[in-house]
């Protein structure tokens, strides 16, 4: 996924100042796609120079008013050019599980301490998904586009229930005896 991508997404959901779109990324886009506010800035200007969004004149911003932005139809087609675009799924690439796998080969080493951080961070990101469900989706939605909001938000917590659990499954990896030196 790239940032611009999720930029137009959000400007084609509304009109926003960029101050505007960083708060709504971080409550929404940013759970699965981190951005900084800089970032975010940059690629506005970035999709006003490429003529996909536009803003509100140089003079108006100068006057103290926010700079809106909206997109634009070269936008609009840019962002569905992207969305049919065939794409190979991500790969793996999560260090965590590399250090598992050397806690095996040079083991023990305390992890057991970093598990249980990690699974109080997961724990407690799931509560906060299941709280936003609890509060955006207390029914099954009934339009297509709730009912997609919806699914990217189960994304987030089929993930962190996975992760609960693999982190578990590894707390009682390290709790069995090393396997014994072969003679």
């Amino acid at each position: 996924m790239s940032l611009p991508h999720a930029l137009l997404t959000a400007l084609v959901e509304r009109a926003s100042s960029g101050s505007e779109l960083a708060s709504r990324f971080d409550r929404s886009i940013g759970y699965f796609w981190h951005a900084t506010h800089q970032q975010i800035y940059r690629e506005l200007a970035r999709l006003e120079a490429s003529g996909f969004i536009e803003g509100l004149s140089e003079e108006e911003a100068a006057r103290g008013r926010k700079r809106d932005y909206r997109i634009l139809p070269a936008g609009r087609a840019e962002l569905k050019r992207w969305i049919r675009q065939e794409a190979e799924p991500a790969t793996l690439r999560e260090e965590f599980l590399v250090r598992l796998r050397a806690e095996a080969a040079v083991g023990p080493t305390g992890l057991d301490k970093e598990l249980r951080r990690r699974i109080a961070l997961h724990e407690e990101k799931l509560a906060q998904y299941q709280r936003i469900e609890a509060r955006d989706f207390p029914t099954e939605p009934q339009d297509r586009e709730a009912a997609l909001q919806h699914l990217v938000l189960r994304v987030g917590i089929h993930y962190e229930e996975n992760w609960l659990g693999i982190l578990k499954e590894a707390l009682a990896a390290l709790a069995k005896p090393k396997r014994s030196a072969k003679p």
